[in-house]
């Protein structure tokens, strides 16, 4: 069984495991410093043009995944602080560690700040593209043979999460973080192939990090004593079912209000939906009092995130010790008792809002964007080094958009070319909507620059 003392271990993680820099005098503590390192990211500042939903309207707020991320972090601090009182009372050796309650809202919400960090542009429909890419095009999986085939399915397979994980961690750009917020960080503690993926276990459905990360999570399981369930998967970091919690509840929640902003879902249809959360709490008659529709709205998604918050963290105190041996491995939304509640919103989002002619057309035009970036990429890279006979001067000039810390040099033939076609995917996915758009247009040559 995993002990909290392990858990809450202090220690940042140095990819290039050099002896920690002690910083003396801080009026912060380290998870505090965490919070502020991502905050002043320029991966998380890019957020800022990456749809969480829904394509930017002219005359209507909507989130994007910066102010979602936002939200998401303030609800998980207030989960995490609240579960670190329990704790606290419950385990007096926690003493010794000098983590506070607030430590624990700290960790959860610096871990919450970055949990889309990955995200590539266009959202959900974005991940499907970078791995359609790889699957079905002809300039994708000509990468195949050239790969092992526990990378092949790295590249094939696209995952925020994992490549969140690459980024937090990398040698060039990473963060440093605690070890605390990234395993908080890590709600699927896997790699991208596994032999037999236990579908129960909420923690497997999807993977955390790729192939060339995996001594990076290793050493984290070590610092942490997380516990190996078999020889591909681990436990999680009980925190990560709080950042969990608090992504539930922030994009059930918030989609709905979104939802019923840009008229895709009644305002009596929403308000029916929230009383259900908030049952005998649901007053009608005071609701009466706010005449505009986004100040009710504004009312009742506050009152709903203070009740589910409640839930959660009650739901945290039952199943702590299930979460430390492994028995417990399920969403804390899906056992609350609004999780039926959140079932109806999340179904009603999917007909209404998920499917609407908007997000969808922001979908297909997603798809269009990255095949097409990947394409001129891909193609010119390996014109390069595995059929020079058709390095062309476009090529030559399509090579030439790329970061300059590109890593150009050392490939061919008997190189493995899969930290290339990494570094393009990260070169890819890093991009804003806006910027992918634009970059898209030009080498298309359906616009020119300043136009």
């Amino acid at each position: 069984m995993m002990k909290w003392k392990k858990l809450l271990t202090s220690g940042r993680f140095d990819p290039d495991n050099r002896a920690e820099k002690v910083t003396t005098g801080s009026v912060r503590t380290v998870f505090e410093r965490d919070y502020d390192r991502i905050i002043f990211s320029s991966p998380f500042r890019n957020l800022q043009d990456k749809t969480q939903v829904f394509p930017l309207p002219e005359h209507h707020f909507v989130h994007t995944r910066l102010t979602h991320s936002l939200e998401v972090s303030s609800v998980g601090r207030s989960l995490g602080k609240a579960s670190g009182e329990f704790l606290l009372e419950k385990y007096p050796e926690l003493s010794e560690t000098e983590v506070t309650s607030s430590d624990l809202g700290a960790i959860v919400a610096a871990a919450a700040l970055t949990h889309d960090i990955g995200n590539p542009p266009f959202g959900h429909a974005g991940e499907e593209a970078i791995s359609d890419f790889f699957k079905y095009h002809p300039y994708g999986y000509v990468w195949q043979p050239h790969v092992s085939p526990l990378e092949w399915e790295d590249l094939s397979n696209f995952e925020g999460n994992a490549q969140g994980f690459r980024m937090l961690v990398s040698k060039n750009n990473g963060l440093q973080l605690s070890y605390v917020t990234l395993a908080a960080f890590t709600k699927y503690p896997r790699p991208s192939f596994i032999y037999d993926q236990d579908k129960a276990r909420k923690s497997q459905k999807k993977f955390g990090f790729y192939s060339d990360q995996l001594v990076d999570f290793q050493r984290l399981t070590d610092v942490l004593g997380l516990s190996k369930i078999n020889s591909d998967c681990w436990l999680r970091h009980p925190l990560a079912f709080l950042v969990e919690a608090a992504d539930d509840i922030c994009y059930s929640i918030i989609d709905l209000e979104d939802g019923c902003t840009l008229g895709l879902v009644s305002l009596e249809n929403a308000i029916l939906l929230f009383s259900k959360i908030l049952g005998e709490k649901f007053r009608a008659d005071k609701l009466e009092k706010y005449n505009a529709k986004t100040e009710k709205l504004a009312i009742l998604r506050a009152m709903a995130i203070g009740q589910l918050i409640e839930e959660c963290v009650q739901a945290f105190k039952e199943n702590e010790e299930g979460m430390l041996s492994g028995t417990f491995d399920r969403a804390l939304t899906d056992i609350i008792p609004s999780a039926n509640a959140l079932k109806e919103i999340s179904g009603l989002s999917v007909s209404k809002i998920y499917r609407s002619t908007a997000v969808l057309e922001k979908e297909a035009a997603g798809f269009q964007v990255l095949e097409g970036l990947l394409e001129v990429f891909s193609r010119a890279i390996y014109h390069k080094y595995y059929q020079t006979e058709l390095f062309s001067g476009k090529d030559k000039s399509i090579l030439r958009l790329l970061p300059e810390d590109f890593p150009m040099e050392g490939w061919g033939e008997q190189v493995n070319p899969y930290p290339l076609m990494r570094a393009l995917v990260d070169f890819i996915s890093g991009m804003t909507d806006k910027y992918a758009l634009s970059l898209y247009r030009r080498v298309k040559g359906i616009s020119l620059p300043g136009t």
